[in-house]
Parts: structure tokens; sequence; C-alpha cells
């Protein structure tokens, strides 16, 4: 089983590391000050040696993960989840094979678990070097298939909560195929991040391979025990898409980002980031139609914001709609960036009850 790498071992050159904390940027050195000061309280603390060993192992973990997806920040990546058991035979395997097959054209990554199955057909589909893999060391060792094995973009995790959180954060897409426990853990983990504004907004997509059942039990679960019981409101069900037609779920995740970028909160305000600004007569429509999830005011169109322009200034050219967001309804959130992508406004986006059918049809 390929091991993850040792930590960084080779020693600065004489003197580099008295001038390493001046050479940082001053946000970033407030920042590694405070994990320093949290270390030594650590250590004055009475928790046992195998906390510590946790918590040691985790932050080894993430900042190397850190590391190695850096330099690809830049570029799109979809999260592919589903079964590690499922056969190369199988539709669905062949089914994850063409996805990242379309994917890699598009110049997307593909983030797996790195194992077979289902993972493996995403990764042979997308080719190495559109692939990424986030493996798992389990006691019985889960082996990296074969196309990403040994690649740099390739990094070993001990523990779960450590790779499920950068599966979320380094995507900017999911697609699911039909899996196991894991599978159905990391699709509800997915939305429930969307549903409560804890990651950014991203397309999510559920692929069954045609004549199959898998997500329309799943919609049926959830129309019936969760949003028949009023336990989830009826514009979550705008957070993500059923299909079984590789094409449809590519242009699924294009199409949301054909004119939105990106988002991030400034202060009270939501700043979405658009590749072209929209028209008078379509920012009115979505002031209209979506007035229920503005705490105050209205959607304005507005340059960069001055707090956001040292972030990150590669995107400063990006005009922004801006908005007091209630933090609250996320999937009508999700119906916003659908229509600003469409370039209109359905009527029924008017009506803030509007339950949307996740099963896309043709």
């Amino acid at each position: 089983m390929d091991r993850p790498p040792a930590a960084d071992s080779t020693p600065l050159p004489e003197g580099q590391a008295e001038r390493l904390p001046s050479a940082l940027d001053p946000r970033k050195a407030e920042l590694v000050e405070r994990i320093k000061e949290v270390a030594e309280k650590l250590g004055r603390d009475t928790i046992s040696r195998g906390d510590l060993k946790i918590l040691a192992r985790a932050l080894r973990e993430l900042r190397y993960a850190f590391k190695v997806f850096g330099p690809y920040r830049r570029q799109r990546k979809v999260t592919v989840f589903g079964s590690a058991r499922t056969r190369p035979e199988a539709p669905d395997y062949q089914l994850a094979l063409e996805f990242g097959r379309r994917m890699a054209r598009h110049n997307w990554l593909v983030v797996t678990g790195a194992a077979s199955g289902i993972m493996e057909a995403g990764h042979r589909g997308a080719g190495r070097e559109h692939s990424m893999g986030i493996n798992i060391m389990l006691p019985f060792e889960q082996y990296a298939n074969p196309v990403i094995a040994g690649d740099q973009k390739l990094v070993h995790m001990k523990y779960f909560f450590t790779r499920k959180l950068l599966f979320v954060k380094e995507c900017d897409a999911v697609a699911l195929f039909p899996g196991g426990f894991g599978t159905l853990d990391e699709c509800l983990e997915v939305l429930t991040l969307l549903q409560t504004g804890k990651r950014d907004m991203v397309p999510v997509v559920m692929l069954d391979a045609p004549g199959g059942d898998y997500w329309h039990h799943f919609q049926q679960f959830v129309r019936c025990c969760l949003l028949d019981r009023e336990m989830i409101s009826p514009a979550d069900l705008a957070l993500y898409k059923i299909t079984s037609r590789v094409d449809q779920a590519v242009q699924e995740l294009l199409s949301f980002y054909r004119v939105y970028h990106s988002m991030r909160y400034v202060r009270q305000h939501l700043v979405l980031r658009v590749q072209q600004p929209p028209g008078e007569e379509l920012l009115e429509q979505l002031n209209a139609a979506f007035a229920d999830i503005l705490a105050e005011g209205r959607i304005e169109l507005r340059d960069a914001l001055p707090e956001e322009r040292e972030d990150q200034p590669e995107l400063n050219h990006l005009k922004r709609l801006v908005l007091h967001f209630n933090r609250r309804d996320l999937g009508r959130l999700r119906l916003l960036i659908d229509c600003l992508n469409r370039g209109r406004v359905p009527e029924e986006c008017y009506d803030p009850n509007y339950c949307p059918d996740p099963v896309l049809s043709g």
C-alpha cells in the first residue's frame, strides 16, 4: 500500500528559520501565532497523550493535503462518490467511467477516494493527469487504484473526518453514484453543509445507470419521510439533481458556472461574484422573486468590495451581486443562482413555497 509521505524534513538554510515569520503575510503570520498559542495551551492542559496524538496527526494530514491541493485551487474539481465494490462490468461503473472522461474533456479534475469500484472508474475515465485522490488508511488496507497510485496528486489520510473535509472543501461540484453506508454518509453530509450554509454553494448530481432505481428510492424517502413531515423545506430539493444521463449530469455542473463564479460573505452581506453582470431587467426580476430571502434592502450590482480586494486580487475584475441574505433559505439561494445562470426567472420561482423536482427530465 502507498503510504503518506512523511512531513517535510529538509532543513532550512542557515538563518532562514529566524527570518521565516517576518516573510509571511501579516494576516497569515497572525494565524500561525494562534496555532502556536493553542499548541502551547495543549501542553499545559490535562488531556491524554492519545488526544494529543489525534490533534497532531490531524494537523499534519491537513497541512500536507493543503500543500498538495494548493497548486490546483484555480482548476475546477468534481468530487465523485460511490461504491468501492462496483465491478468493471457493472452499468454504474461504465457510467462513472464516461462521466470522468467527459469532465476531463472540459479540463476538470476528478477527485475520488482513490480506491476501486466507482472511484477507479472515475479516475480511469479522467486519466491520471486529470485525477486526484484522497485515500483512507484502513486496518485491512485500502490500496490506491492503479490510475492514481504513486501520483503526486494522491493524499493518504488516517482519519475519515480530515478526508471528508477535503472532499467537500476542495471541490466545485459533487457527483454521487450508488454505494453503501459511506456513499450515503457523504451524500447526506454534503446536503447538510449546503442546507446550513457551512459550504459555499456547489452543484450536486446523483447518477443512476439507465434503468437503475437507487436514487429513485432515495428521492422517495426524502419526499415521504422528510418533506411531507416538514423536516426540510420545499426549496431544499433544489440542492441536488438526479439523472441517468451523463450528458445531463455534465451540463448541470458546467451550467452552474455559466454566469455565477463564486461566493463569500463580507460582514452581513453575501457577495456573489459573476462572470457577466445581469441586465437591469433581470436584476429587477431577481429582486421581485427573491425578496423573501433578504433580511433587508435589495440585491445590488457592485464592483469588488474594499474588504475583498487584498484576499483574492485575481477576482477583482468580476462584478458582484451583493445582498443581505437571511442565511437561512439556502435552497432558495440555489434557485436564485439557477435563474442568474439562465438569464431569466421562471414564474414558479416567485413562489417562496415552490418545490422543485430534482429529477432531470428528457
